[in-house]
């Protein structure tokens, strides 16, 4: 039996921003006909060192061979010119063109000879896709065929599959698997981003798993067992841990603030739980676990399917935003720069925005705004030189105190925080975590979403675990873990 031709080999792969080093002496090798899984927890390193690879960022130290060829891979023209080719997590398609159009973009060679060779490749596939059907038609899982087949085209031989299953169902899931072995059998190779450990098993013939910017583990699939990964997904001190807050008594008699009974929509199904005054329900999950969609939903941006949403006792899932907000309950956003800050404008706007109506008429109320903005400088000790300062100029945790606060100006009396920690520093991470426990201690529910699971294990009274679309398993206080959340949220049992 012939040896595998190797297809890619980075050796000792440094990279830094600033003074944070987010990958450490990286080495991984991808041959002929292999499927490697790449696994970690968020900010382990994952997407940087894919965007090293397609040229999308410099590394700082280190060597990339494409066979038997030291590349530097300065731009992406490089990765596609060397056969690499990305499937994002979330297909890029022109929604308005058709796919012919689509897999077509981008090529400079003849387009009768390309349409030709896009038709050979189809057939040679077996794919059942019409070239003329416009991209917006297409389901999440015909959208990353065509995605392939823009890889393809370019006869790539190395795909990097970034978490290709996060949106697709059950069903897609296995023709998907089927494709991937059937590129296989053709000599492709594939560095395949998951975070669900009973993928690995089923499809990949190596595993790597990354952790703080390292490897812990690699080799053949056949070498691990399920435990064997989860150990070197975790840190290496967390049998000692000890929750730094003490979690007083919530009474679980009185009836809940917020109660999801078998709530579905996009990216999540049947979920069911409630939260209570005083309480910090942890919400705990990784990327594609639906987390993110079912807060949306519950706040009135994403749609609902099925199930309810009780408030209080009564429904909410047919109001918007701002009726949900007037009825006690608000949001903090995973995505602060997207969702949650005016960066060009100042703190005070960026604090009281929410409550504009409430401090306003036909005028605004400048000393009602005045006193409101300056409360939650003192009792978060945002760091401003006033309160005309632009948002965008503070730091990272500043800026999110700003928008928790902005959150509070509405006296809700449920809050969700969607990754409330992720970007700052670890003494502002600090401060919030106090801002949360004195949240709790006025009375107010808290639904706490975060991929940290020492943040849940710290803060949390009980946990849910998400996984695949579904809140997986409830745990108590004694029972949370980092072991109990990590196997539920990569679908150990």
């Amino acid at each position: 039996m012939s040896e595998k031709k190797s297809l890619i080999k980075l050796k000792e792969i440094y990279k830094s921003f600033d003074d944070n080093e987010v990958l450490k002496g990286v080495s991984l090798e991808l041959s002929e006909g292999e499927i490697v899984a790449i696994i970690g927890g968020n900010g382990a390193g994952k997407s940087t060192l894919m965007k090293i690879i397609m040229g999308i960022y410099p590394l700082d130290r280190g060597e990339i061979y494409i066979g038997n060829e030291n590349v530097r891979m300065n731009s992406t023209s490089i990765a596609l010119e060397k056969g690499i080719y990305l499937v994002p997590q979330e297909p890029l398609l022109f929604p308005n063109m058709t796919v012919e159009e689509n897999v077509l973009i981008g090529f400079s060679q003849n387009k009768t000879l390309l349409r030709e060779k896009l038709r050979k490749l189809i057939d040679h596939l077996g794919w059942d896709i019409c070239l003329t059907r416009k991209a917006a038609t297409l389901s999440i899982a015909e959208q990353q065929l065509v995605e392939i087949l823009r890889g393809l085209l370019r006869e790539a031989k190395i795909l990097i599959l970034d978490e290709p299953t996060s949106t697709l169902t059950f069903n897609e899931i296995e023709s998907f698997f089927n494709l991937m072995k059937d590129l296989q059998t053709k000599g492709i190779g594939m560095l395949y981003i998951t975070h669900r450990l009973t993928e690995v098993f089923e499809i990949a013939t190596d595993v790597v798993i990354l952790r703080d910017g390292g490897i812990t583990v690699n080799g053949p699939v056949a070498n691990f067992t399920k435990k064997m990964l989860i150990k070197g997904l975790m840190p290496d001190n967390v049998e000692h841990e000890e929750t730094k807050f003490d979690s007083e008594k919530t009474d679980y008699h009185k009836d809940p603030v917020l109660k999801l009974e078998s709530l579905s929509g996009y990216g999540f199904n049947n979920v069911s739980f409630s939260v209570y005054a005083g309480e910090i329900l942890g919400l705990a999950g990784v990327v594609g676990s639906g987390r993110t969609e079912l807060a949306e939903a519950i706040f009135g941006i994403g749609e609902i399917t099925g199930g309810d949403v009780l408030l209080k006792g009564s429904s909410i899932k047919n109001y918007n935003t701002k009726e949900i907000v007037n009825m006690g309950l608000n949001y903090v956003p995973e995505d602060r720069h997207l969702n949650g800050i005016f960066d060009i404008a100042d703190v005070k706007l960026n604090t009281t925005s929410s409550i504009l109506s409430q401090i306003s008429k036909f005028f605004l109320n400048r000393k009602k705004e005045q006193k409101i903005t300056q409360k939650y400088i003192d009792d978060f000790r945002i760091k401003v030189t006033g309160q005309d300062q632009l948002l965008k100029s503070l730091s990272g945790g500043n800026q999110q105190k700003v928008v928790i606060g902005r959150t509070l100006s509405s006296n809700p009396q449920v809050i969700i925080l969607d990754e409330p920690t992720r970007g700052i520093d670890a003494g502002a991470r600090g401060d919030v975590y106090k801002i949360i426990q004195e949240l709790k201690k006025l009375g107010l529910a808290i639904l706490l979403i975060s991929s940290d699971f020492e943040e849940i294990h710290e803060l949390a009274d009980r946990a849910q675990v998400m996984y695949h679309g579904t809140n997986r398993i409830e745990l108590s206080k004694e029972e949370i873990s980092m072991d109990t959340l990590t196997q539920a949220a990569f679908g150990v049992q």
